[in-house]
């Protein structure tokens, strides 16, 4: 697996069912409110994929994710937004219906919606697992992939037009030295891989390894 020149490579990998991970990361439900998930990565690490698997197999659990908030506000500069708009109403045991700022300013229908009375809540993103947000979640997994798959799934997204080439390359210039700088594989309670090559059933498994430095 080639990976940025800061990140560690992870292992020994070995495959881990996804009911016997969230139990073993969380295995306390805080009493009247959701626990809350942080999955962090790279840029198409995986994270979202991760995230949904997740919810598909926990009760009662929900995906926030964090390109919803940073939308036309930040790339990475969204940590109050989500504390207050999401984190806050969640740890009352409310339900969420928040509008960032630039949905109202740039006429974005809807809201980033979260029924109350969950049972987990998985927030995925870039950052999701930084320093900022280490006391306000409950658990941090980091997703780490092959450097020359997610350049790839990334070019697809770009000739799909998902997202445009200039936008993709100044994303890519904040995030390369913000997670050069936040090192967040480092404190995440588990390492999970985004290009696995080990035999799994990815609807009901997932291949992990311990946390690196």
């Amino acid at each position: 697996m080639r990976l940025h020149p800061k990140e560690p490579a992870a292992g020994p990998w070995r495959v881990e069912p996804i009911e016997c991970l969230i139990a073993r990361l969380l295995p306390q439900w805080p009493p009247g409110h959701p626990a809350l998930l942080a999955i962090d990565g790279r840029s198409s690490s995986g994270k979202s994929t991760l995230a949904t698997r997740i919810a598909a197999i926990t009760p009662r659990s929900a995906v926030v994710q964090t390109d919803d908030i940073a939308w036309h506000h930040s790339v990475l500069g969204w940590v109050d937004l989500l504390a207050t708009g999401i984190i806050a109403p969640l740890g009352r045991g409310q339900a969420v219906s928040f509008r960032p700022p630039a949905w109202d300013a740039r006429g974005r229908p809807g809201s980033i919606a979260v029924p109350g009375e969950l049972n987990l809540v998985v927030i995925e993103g870039v950052g999701a697992a930084r320093r900022g947000l280490s006391g306000l979640v409950d658990s941090s997994i980091w997703v780490q992939s092959d450097l020359d798959e997610t350049i790839r799934r990334d070019r697809a997204r770009i000739a799909a037009g998902e997202i445009s080439a200039d936008s993709y390359e100044a994303w890519m210039t904040e995030e390369v030295s913000f997670q050069e700088n936040e090192r967040s594989w480092e404190r995440t309670a588990v390492i999970a891989s985004g290009t696995p090559e080990l035999a799994h059933d990815p609807a009901t498994e997932v291949v992990v390894a311990d946390p690196t430095a």
